[in-house]
């Protein structure tokens, strides 16, 4: 079934018959674009549009499946014909539906294997107390408060600041520190902190709060728990220079490396340094 040549022939009686394709739509109780659509050959009419299109046209629904007028010694040759490509337009067409269906069908699948993966993940997140990835799951979670991170953290911030306490230039000098902590691990009695962590020291001179110095360096750190408290055991930061990507790599898991490596563009720093502010700006007020 040639749809190309029998959208022309469509046009032509329509032209012929001096209607607009407005016209003949109104008449047949469908849109212009259905009429646009055959007579640019991209579908065909309906087979219960076809009957009222053909009294429209003045034609036969054989002339309309041949998309040309048909002799009399001819119809009955153009007629077979008509039958069997119009049996294999219907099986084009269940084909093409079947298709459809199937790719739908794959679709819904896939997204169901999704939905039920990344549920998985967020659920396994919240039996491990962890912030779950998506919010639109209608579940209210939120993890609770893991009170040894904290003191993990603390224990951290005062091992830094007791030790660059030791060498001070000036007698009112205090030290600040901020970190980001990227992931903690355990083994048996043993702590691992993988943290980025901005120190600063500050003295106040004339009324003056003043930068001494100050350190901004990826961290691991090790820890144990004595009688109910951390101690910090050993830390690791990369050499400078040549050794600093290699150092990198060799300390740091994939995971972590890959964070750290963003944080001069993803507002670590930033933070970072606002909350020292804060709390340098709170110590010399008072």
């Amino acid at each position: 079934m040639d749809q190309e040549k029998i959208g022309k022939f469509i046009a032509n009686l329509r032209i012929k018959k001096n209607m607009t394709q407005q016209e003949l739509a109104d008449k047949l109780g469908i849109t212009d674009r259905a009429i646009s659509k055959w007579e640019n050959g991209r579908g065909m009419p309906d087979i219960s549009l076809m009957k009222p299109l053909c009294r429209e046209l003045d034609i036969s629904i054989n002339e309309l499946l041949s998309g040309e007028r048909i002799k009399k010694e001819e119809e009955e040759k153009k007629f077979e014909e008509n039958v069997l490509n119009t049996i294999d337009y219907s099986k084009k067409k269940i084909k093409h539906t079947k298709l459809i269906f199937k790719i739908i069908l794959a679709v819904i699948i896939f997204l169901i294997i999704a939905f039920s993966i990344l549920l998985g993940i967020d659920i396994y997140r919240m039996r491990n107390n962890e912030p779950v990835f998506f919010s639109t799951w209608g579940i209210m979670y939120t993890p609770t408060i893991n009170l040894d991170d904290l003191e993990i953290e603390k224990t951290i911030k005062i091992y830094l600041i007791d030790n660059d306490e030791k060498i001070n230039h000036y007698a009112n000098e205090k030290s600040f520190v901020a970190m980001k902590v990227y992931l903690t691990t355990r083994d048996k009695d043993k702590y691992y902190v993988y943290a980025w962590v901005l120190q600063e020291k500050y003295y106040s001179e004339n009324e003056k709060v003043i930068k001494d110095t100050g350190s901004s360096l990826p961290y691991k750190f090790e820890l144990i728990k004595e009688n109910g408290k951390f101690l910090v055991k050993d830390y690791s930061i990369p050499r400078d220079g040549s050794y600093y990507a290699k150092d990198m790599k060799k300390i740091f898991p994939i995971n972590v490396l890959w964070n750290m490596n963003k944080v001069q563009t993803d507002g670590t720093i930033e933070r970072l340094t606002k909350e020292i502010e804060e709390d340098r700006d709170l110590y010399f007020k008072n």
